[in-house]
Order: C-alpha cells, then sequence, then structure tokens
C-alpha cells in the first residue's frame, strides 16, 4: 500500500537517487550537490515536496515551488517535478501525489498550478489531461540559459 506524505529532512538522503533518476530522464548527470540542493529547499521551506512510500521505501515525489502572479493578484504554485520510479509505475501512484499536490495549493490559497513536461512525454501528458489540466495554446514559452 502506497503512503503519500509530505517531505521531511529526514528522507533527503532516500529521495536523493530519485531525483538524480528523475535528472536523467532529462539527460542531466548525476551531481554531487543534489542532495544539498533538496536539503536546502526543504529546510527554507522554499519548495512543497510529497514523497510516496511504500513499506518505508520511498518511490516517488512531486516538488512544487510557490511564487506569485500579477495578473492574477494571487499565490501560484509552479509543480515542477513529478517522478514515479519504473518498478512502480501503472500503479496510479504519480496521479495520488498530483491529488495530494493540488490539494495543498488549493489549501494554500493558490489561484493556479502550472507545469511544463518534455514534448514527448505522452504518459505525463495524459495522466495531467486526465486530471483536468490545460494544455497552454495561448503563451509562448522562453527561456534564458547561463
Amino acid at each position: 500500500m502506497v503512503h503519500i506524505r509530505r517531505a521531511s529532512l529526514s528522507d533527503v538522503e532516500q529521495l536523493t537517487p530519485l531525483v538524480e533518476q528523475y535528472r536523467g530522464f532529462y539527460n542531466r548527470e548525476p551531481n554531487s550537490i543534489t542532495q544539498q540542493f533538496l536539503r536546502d529547499r526543504i529546510s527554507k521551506n522554499e519548495s512543497i515536496v510529497f514523497v510516496a512510500e511504500e513499506e518505508d521505501q520511498l518511490v516517488g515525489f512531486t516538488q512544487s515551488y510557490p511564487g506569485f502572479s500579477t495578473v492574477a493578484l494571487a499565490e501560484i504554485w509552479l509543480l515542477n517535478d513529478v517522478f514515479v520510479h519504473p518498478d512502480f509505475r501503472r500503479r496510479h501512484i504519480a496521479e495520488k501525489l498530483m491529488v495530494e499536490t493540488e490539494a495543498a495549493a488549493k489549501s494554500a490559497g493558490a489561484a493556479r498550478i502550472w507545469l511544463r513536461t518534455a514534448h514527448l512525454n505522452a504518459p505525463a501528458q495524459a495522466l495531467y489531461e486526465g486530471r483536468g489540466w490545460i494544455h497552454d495554446d495561448v503563451f509562448k514559452r522562453y527561456d534564458l540559459v547561463f
């Protein structure tokens, strides 16, 4: 049975390999600072991380970053990361993580949550659209990478 809960600092060591697998999906090499990055985000309350746990093993996570919208004059959340270990997929764990994340954002008073995913990530797109998320056809995305 999978249990969804908010992550704490005590989860960082076990969460780190999952984050590295997630980063690998986006063609990023493992990095020695990943664990400290997670520790900083959680300890400083700069992100909201939910973990999926089965028999004391973390098997998935979401990570969101609260922010603000001038247009909405409200808090908005960026759901930056959604990942489930490949051995635990097709068990609705990502959906359970999404439900918890959405509820937390709503409870915090956020006006909306937004995310972006790879164009070829059809399973993730099906999950989001199945949960009522709307594909943005209005705005173009631009990045300035340093």
